[in-house]
């Protein structure tokens, strides 16, 4: 499957236990969430390789999974740290004003005034809100090499327009 088609949902953390079962760190809003999205595929060297989940469980305050054909601690090792990802036609259609990440990502960021801002590379959770991170253009007049914006909509963000991947802020050029 080509990488394009598959979107970073999470990603395995340390063993947990002798029989191969690793902690799941997700992406999802609703960590949980992670384990409805099948078939995962898991970024190994480089590469997307579909992998099979055969079981997964709350424990405490985190998840664990045991993926099918790693039986003990030393297997499931090779996997920590490793990305999880799954296709994009899995996802649910969103509702009007509703957004993937994936669907902002390189989106051209304009402020009221038209100054031209860059391209939005990634996006981060910060816990009250999420932030576009902004790669200026090759010609930002303030010498900024990137920017992040809070992701507030109606407040900062004033209009997402994905036909022409452009996002309209409200947000002064110098800041």
């Amino acid at each position: 499957m080509e990488q394009a088609q598959i979107e970073t949902v999470g990603k395995l953390g340390a063993t947990y236990g002798i029989r191969g079962w690793l902690r799941v760190y997700s992406s999802t809003e609703q960590a949980e969430s992670i384990f409805s999205y099948q078939p995962w595929f898991l970024k190994i060297k480089g590469k997307w390789q579909q992998i099979e989940l055969e079981s997964f469980k709350q424990h405490n305050h985190e998840f664990i999974a045991k993926i099918k054909g790693f039986d003990d601690r030393e297997q499931a090792q090779t996997l920590a740290n490793v990305e999880i990802g799954v296709s994009l036609d899995v996802f649910p259609d969103l509702e009007e004003g509703d957004y993937y990440w994936h669907d902002l990502i390189g989106c051209q960021v304009l402020n009221l005034a038209g100054y031209h801002f860059g391209t939005v590379s990634e996006l981060m959770e910060t816990g009250s809100n999420d932030v576009l991170v902004v790669k200026a253009n090759s010609k930002d007049t303030f010498g900024k090499q990137e920017r992040l914006i809070p992701f507030l909509f109606d407040n900062v963000v004033k209009r997402v327009d994905l036909s022409t991947k452009t996002i309209e802020v409200d947000w002064d050029a110098g800041f």
